[in-house]
Formats: C-alpha cells, structure tokens, sequence
C-alpha cells in the first residue's frame, strides 16, 4: 500500500500561459522585445558541474543548465521538477519519483538511468564532492558507506526501475526528503557526455544539460552567459531568452550600473539601504534571507593554538558589537545573530542563548575576563590573521571587528583579502586562523544549519567535534518535532563557540521596475530564469 501525491494541482500552476513565449501580454503588460536578464555576480563560479559546485551564486547558474526532481515556486513551495510526480511507501523508506518526457540539450531522452548514475557519482569517493555527505543527510541507503569506501557506489539505496521511473530507498523516514531534492548536487549529469570530455565537460560547446538553458559562453571572472534551451520541456512556456551574469566584485560600481539601466538585478551595499528605499521605494528591496553569516575559528591541526581555548573562542565572539554591525555598518534589516539556524526558518523556535541576553557592556567584561584567564593581556596580546573574500561589505564587518577586538581586547588582527575561488580553497585545507563565511540553507528547515556543524560534515571546516552534537543530530532525523533537539545542538554551539556568529541575512536587492517573476517572498530566494521576464517600460 503507498501512498499517493499528487503535483498536478501545483504543475497547472506553472502551465497558466498555454504558449507564453509567444505572447505578447501577461497581467496585462506587454512584454519587452528584448528578453535579456542581466544580473551581478559579486564572484567567479567555482564549478559549473551540479556534483562539485558548492557556492550559492553558482547554484543560481547551475539551476538554469540543469534540473532535479523538484523544483520550488515563488513562496518556497515544492513544485514538479523533471518529475511529474512521487509516491511515499507507507514506512517513508522508500520514494518513487515518475518522470516526465525530458530531454537533455543534445536532444537525448532524460532518464531514470541518468539520476542514479548521478546520485551514485555525488557520493563516489572518486568525485571528492564537498557535497557527498549531502547524500547521507538525505538519508539515503548506503550513503555513508559508499562516501567511507566501505561499499561500491552501485550499492547506493537508488535505482532506476524501468526509463521513467526513479526509486530512492531510505535507510530512516526524513519528513522533509523531497524538498531537500531541490539540491543543486542532486540534479542529472549525463554520463556519456561526462565519461567523453573529463574535467572539459562544464566548457561552452561541451556541456549538455536539461535545464531551459544551455552555457553560451564562459569568461572566468567577467561573465556567464546561457541562452534558452529549445529542447526544454517547457520552453514554451519561456519567456527570457538570455541571462547574463557579470561579475562585479564591486558592490557600488554595481550599483551604478544598475541605476544606469544595464543591470536588472543588483545587491544593495551595506548602508545603502534605507537611502536607496526612500528614492528608490518600489525598487529597494529588504525581505528574510536563508543565510547566517559568520567567522569560523580554526580549532583543527593547522590552527593556531590559542583557538584550541574555548575561553578564547567566546571571548572573541562576545567582544564583537552585533548592533554596530547591523545597524551602523549593514543598515539593511538584518537580524543580529547568537545562534546558526536563520530565525525565520520554517518550524524554527529561536533557542534562548545565554549571551543573546546580556548587554554589550556586559558581554566585552565577561570577554576581557576570558582572555585573562586564557593568558592573554598587554604583556602578551593575542595575534590572529582575519581571512575574508573580496566584497566592500566583508571589508567593512571585517575593520569594524577588528576595532572591537582590539580596543575591548587588545588583540592585533591582521586583514587578508583574497578573491573567492582562493578564499574557500584555504579553507577546506583549513589554511586559516579566522575565517570570513556564511552559510545559507539548502532548504527550509533547521537541520541545513545545524547539520554543518557535526564531525562528518564536508563543510565543517573549523576542525569542531562533538560526540554529543552529533547525536543530537542523528536522532532528530528521525523525531516528530525535532525542535528540542535542535534548541541543545545551539547551547552547544554557544558553549563549544567553533564560530563567532554575526548577523542573518536579509536579501537586500534592487530590482529593475521592469523585471517580473522574481520570487521575494521566498526565504531561501531561490531564482530560476525560466520564471522571470521583461515588460515594456
């Protein structure tokens, strides 16, 4: 006995234009000649492969070349993807997704065969995918085997049952599974085209996708341009043509160029936003982001030993002013943050952090206490390097945390920049002593925060291992209401302090008043191109 869900409902939805693309009005505005969406990336893409990708901005790309399962509408909605539809095993162990008629750009039939082949390389150890471990938070059979070596990849808990039919068989019921499919390092890769080309098969001419747009043309560190994907399922139902991403690592060069009318969508600098809001009022945007920023402190081998002390830990977290960054330096709404999970994650209730609580006057005396106990004083200041990526915003929060730092506790930081592809490198290899980082969730639940910080995750870079955490983790899988669970994983981050948390994030964009589609009500702002268009000014 199963038990059905039906999507048609949801996929009638996304069908309201019969054949989009050739119309010339909707909502009662007509449409612009040119469909070209032109946008800011603030860094070069790491990866355009959906198995090795591992930055946000790059999902964004990698969403347009590539589809899942599922896909998410406007609000964070879970909507059909390349499949039609799933049905659930009355134990939750075992998901059976049926497949539309897709095919990929070269014309070839998307298959069953295509997502295990796929699912199966996310976790090869061969692959050396920062996202294998993505795989076992899925709760897929054998997951954690396959990523230890134990067992062969072809013994990971999927299968294609015949063409259209993909099977996923759990090794525990996680409520929440089929939204984690929305994943970029769950979509479909084509076997043939990768096993030809090797590394080469992300290059423009090379790579073949299935998503509604195809890779045009590369320029690393200026632009990534796709154009539509006739073979697309629903490019009939297209509308823009061509998305252009340029990478401005500038944030106010962006801005300008947005105001002059060649960017549709930019991000807002920091301290811009109530300014930008008043001249700008129907184009000023500020809505809850699904992102927490933070600063990791390297506890592993190559960290220095000073951040092997708890006390050092906390007494450089409390030292750092939340309210100076947010509302004198940020400006933009963001939510002063003592804890990972973002706040306004679904089914979250904000845990109660001791230091949350107390004033700043109180937190910089209990810091300045802590570092004198840990040895560290005037006659031996402590010495850190702060590594950030290049963004006017991570300077900004880095000098205003380094003032913090040395005038409550006489630590003389060093700032090193780098651009992003060197940044995250250095930390992986874990070549840093303080670490700029934000993390934003991979869906709309707690456990994409929490999950990073236990020992087997592939992104817990800051060498933290905590048996008890990581129990906590493991059985929340599995709970009804797992938010108990959940509230002692952050006293034990607040405890164990492996970072220094900061602020959440707001989306704090401005968007071109000819732009439509774009989905701000949806927390984890999750774009597709195929969703937007251009109406005539």
């Amino acid at each position: 006995m199963r038990t059905k869900l039906l999507l048609s409902a949801a996929l009638g939805a996304m069908l309201v234009f019969p054949t989009i693309s050739n119309a010339e009005v909707i909502n009662g505005e007509k449409l612009a000649a040119d469909q070209v969406f032109t946008y800011r990336l603030l860094d070069d893409i790491k990866s355009f492969d959906p198995q090795i990708n591992t930055d946000i901005e790059g999902s964004g790309v990698i969403r347009d070349l590539f589809e899942g399962l599922m896909n998410e509408d406007e609000k964070g909605g879970l909507i059909p993807g390349v499949a039609s539809g799933y049905s659930v095993s009355d134990d939750k162990l075992t998901y059976t997704f049926n497949l539309r008629d897709a095919k990929w750009s070269n014309g070839d039939a998307v298959t069953a065969h295509d997502f295990a082949y796929s699912w199966q390389r996310l976790v090869d150890p061969k692959t050396a995918s920062e996202y294998a471990w993505y795989m076992e938070l899925m709760g897929v059979k054998n997951a954690s085997q396959v990523v230890n070596g134990e067992v062969t990849p072809d013994k990971l808990g999927v299968r294609a049952v015949d063409d259209k039919t993909f099977e996923v068989t759990l090794e525990k019921a996680i409520p929440y599974f089929a939204s984690m499919t929305v994943h970029g390092s769950t979509f479909p890769v084509l076997q043939s085209v990768v096993e030809k080309h090797g590394t080469d098969w992300t290059k423009p001419g090379k790579i073949v996708g299935n998503g509604a747009y195809v890779l045009s043309e590369y320029r690393s560190g200026e632009k990534v341009v796709r154009e539509r994907n006739p073979m697309y399922w629903d490019n009939e139902n297209t509308i823009i043509d061509k998305t252009v991403a340029l990478v401005i690592n500038d944030e106010n060069q962006a801005l300008t160029r947005y105001l002059a009318g060649e960017i549709d969508k930019t991000n807002i600098p920091s301290g811009q936003y109530p300014r930008l809001s008043k001249e700008y009022p129907k184009q000023a945007i500020s809505n809850p982001y699904s992102c927490s920023y933070i600063y990791w402190f390297n506890m592993g081998e190559k960290g220095p030993e000073s951040l092997k002390d708890v006390r050092v830990r906390k007494a450089l977290s409390y030292a750092i002013n939340r309210e100076v960054v947010t509302d004198r330096i940020l400006q933009g709404g963001q939510y002063q943050s003592y804890n990972f999970a973002h706040q306004k994650t679904a089914g979250f209730d904000l845990p109660e952090i001791d230091y949350a609580g107390w004033t700043q006057k109180e937190r910089d005396a209990k810091a300045v206490a802590l570092l004198a106990e840990a040895g560290y004083g005037p006659d031996n200041p402590l010495e850190l390097t702060l590594n950030y990526n290049t963004s006017e915003t991570h300077k900004k929060v880095a000098i205003g945390v380094s003032q913090f730092w040395k005038q409550t506790l006489g630590v003389k930081l060093t700032l090193a920049n780098n651009e992003w592809k060197i940044h995250t490198t250095k930390q992986q290899a874990g070549d840093f002593e303080v670490s700029r980082y934000a993390w934003c969730g991979d869906y709309n639940e707690a456990s994409t925060y929490l999950d990073l910080l236990t020992s087997y995750s592939g992104h817990n870079v800051s060498g933290y291992s905590n048996a008890a955490y990581d129990a906590l983790m493991v059985e929340s899988k599995t709970m009804a209401n797992p938010n108990k669970n959940y509230a002692k994983a952050e006293a034990l981050l607040a405890a164990d302090m492996p970072f220094a948390p900061i602020y959440q994030y707001t989306g704090n964009i401005m968007l071109q008043p000819t732009l439509r589609g774009w989905p701000v009500d949806n927390l984890m702002q999750t774009f597709y191109s195929r969703d937007l268009y251009i109406v005539e000014k």
